[in-house]
């Protein structure tokens, strides 16, 4: 088989703007996403893609509770709006995938897994809520929601506006690995943990019940691509490379770095919660388990990283 890339869509990067925030916006910017991998795919490489969901499943789970305001409709668990972005986006990027290698002639097909990603009940994340959904809110704003929705926690997230917070348990383990194995060494290109999986706990007897949280994508990703064995991990993100110091007089571009190097950036504190941060977390835990390489950048920029022309290569 081909070499195998993890390749991890930012939900945040489907979302180009306050403007841009229709199905068919979101579509718009999958098809994008969609041409540059596979460019990736035409360079050789079998990909499994992964995506986020972090507006998208804010979005669905306020049209539920205005709904049961408005309309005393019945209320959609999170995890349930949880399953239905990984649908929802799934679809987008499959279409979006299968039509780029009808227009290249290139004989594949993608395929999307509906997910289950298994956490610990007694995860602390459930009383410690950190993981922002939904839309960006002002100062005024936020206030105003907190009034109105008194179980909500709003945060800063990364100096860019308000968001909700909701419980993001650490993945422990994906339920249709095997399949997602199957279906990559038959040549689909598959689409898989998406929004990070949907959250469920094991039970004493070995069934499954889905928890409200939402699960970091780059977290299932990392676990994914080491369970897989993949070659490199690569986390898409709103930036071509990672920064030291970024947005100050005196940021640096990170080019190549090695484990060690990016372990002690983070205790130096380099890198902003609910941004970067997590991404460099996944990166770690992926080589720390065995992983050979990981980059992150933008989706723009995917072609040129393989190339080791862009983006910032991670090594053990």
């Amino acid at each position: 088989m081909n070499k195998l890339a993890v390749v991890a869509i930012g939900g945040n990067s489907l979302i180009r703007d306050n403007v841009h925030q229709t199905v068919q916006d979101q579509y718009d910017a999958v098809c994008e996403t969609a041409k540059h991998i596979t460019s990736m795919i035409e360079q050789g490489y079998e990909v499994i893609i992964t995506h986020g969901n972090g507006p998208q499943v804010g979005f669905i789970l306020r049209r539920s509770e205005i709904a049961s305001e408005v309309a005393r409709m019945h209320h959609v668990p999170l995890v349930n709006c949880g399953a239905d972005t990984q649908g929802a986006i799934g679809y987008q990027i499959q279409q979006a995938m299968d039509n780029e290698f009808k227009k290249r002639g290139i004989a594949k097909a993608a395929v999307t897994i509906v997910t289950q990603v298994v956490v610990s009940a007694a995860d602390p994340a459930f009383s410690n809520p950190t993981k922002p959904i939904g839309s960006f809110f002002t100062q005024d704003q936020a206030k105003m929601l907190a009034q109105t929705n008194p179980d909500w926690v709003l945060v800063n997230d990364a100096g860019r506006g308000y968001r909700r917070v909701v419980p993001s348990p650490v993945p422990q383990e994906i339920v249709e690995t095997e399949a997602v194995k199957l279906l990559t060494n038959q040549g689909y290109c598959v689409v898989s943990v998406g929004g990070g999986g949907i959250p469920v706990v094991r039970q004493a007897d070995g069934t499954l019940v889905g928890v409200d949280a939402v699960i970091d994508k780059d977290f299932a990703s990392s676990l994914l691509a080491t369970q897989v064995d993949a070659d490199v991990l690569i986390i898409s993100t709103g930036v071509p490379k990672v920064f030291l110091n970024y947005g100050k007089h005196d940021e640096l571009a990170l080019d190549r770095v090695t484990l060690a190097q990016l372990k002690q950036y983070v205790t130096e504190n380099h890198f902003a919660p609910g941004s970067m941060l997590p991404k460099i977390q996944a990166v770690i835990c992926f080589l720390e388990k065995g992983g050979k390489k990981a980059i992150i950048t933008n989706p723009e920029s995917l072609e040129a990283a393989l190339a080791e022309q862009a983006g910032t290569h991670i090594y053990p």
